[in-house]
């Protein structure tokens, strides 16, 4: 991927200031712990799940304690099958903004999700997402699982529209395009 430059980089309102006896690394509004907490409970209700107790990891030493993005434990649930949580690891690709720890927390939540169940709806929102991610050039270093999340989740009728509107000049998309071309065009 090309380098990017100060100016060309948005600023993201997850990524904070760090200094502090307390170092918060989750996110704000939605992607706070407490907002992804909520939404959790509310996807557990819906679905009529026992929902767990997501909690994010912390670690204090020396009068100053970090706490770890809540993402970890989501994804952990993913793994283990939860319903709840898989409907936010499907929000937490979808989502443009940058996070600390957000191309391992990522790549960790497609990796995650290749490994359940999806439903046919929940399939076709990462189709879309990721395919459009591609057509606008976007593939940044987590595409190396979101490639296999969507080879997984197949391309379906997207395949003619990917094929039509890939910049054959951008060789970041192009090597995925490759991929795609050879192991997911008839999924």
């Amino acid at each position: 991927m090309p380098a990017q430059t100060g100016l060309a980089r948005r600023r993201s309102p997850h990524i904070g200031n760090y200094t502090g006896t307390l170092v918060d690394y989750n996110g704000v509004g939605i992607w706070s712990a407490e907002g992804i907490q909520k939404r959790y409970r509310k996807y557990a209700d819906a679905l009529r799940a026992a929902p767990s107790r997501p909690e994010p990891r912390r670690h204090t030493e020396n009068g100053r304690t970090w706490v770890y993005p809540l993402m970890e434990q989501i994804i952990n649930l993913i793994e283990s099958g939860d319903e709840a949580a898989i409907e936010i690891g499907i929000e937490f690709i979808q989502e443009d903004d940058y996070f600390v720890f957000g191309a391992i927390l990522k790549s960790n939540t497609a990796r995650a999700l290749r490994r359940v169940s999806l439903t046919p709806k929940q399939q076709t929102q990462i189709r879309e997402r990721l395919v459009s991610m591609m057509l606008s050039g976007q593939v940044p270093r987590e595409w190396r699982e979101y490639k296999r999340l969507l080879r997984h989740v197949g391309l379906g009728s997207l395949w003619p529209t990917l094929e039509n509107g890939v910049d054959r000049d951008n060789e970041y998309v192009m090597q995925y395009y490759n991929y795609l071309d050879r192991y997911a065009r008839t999924s």
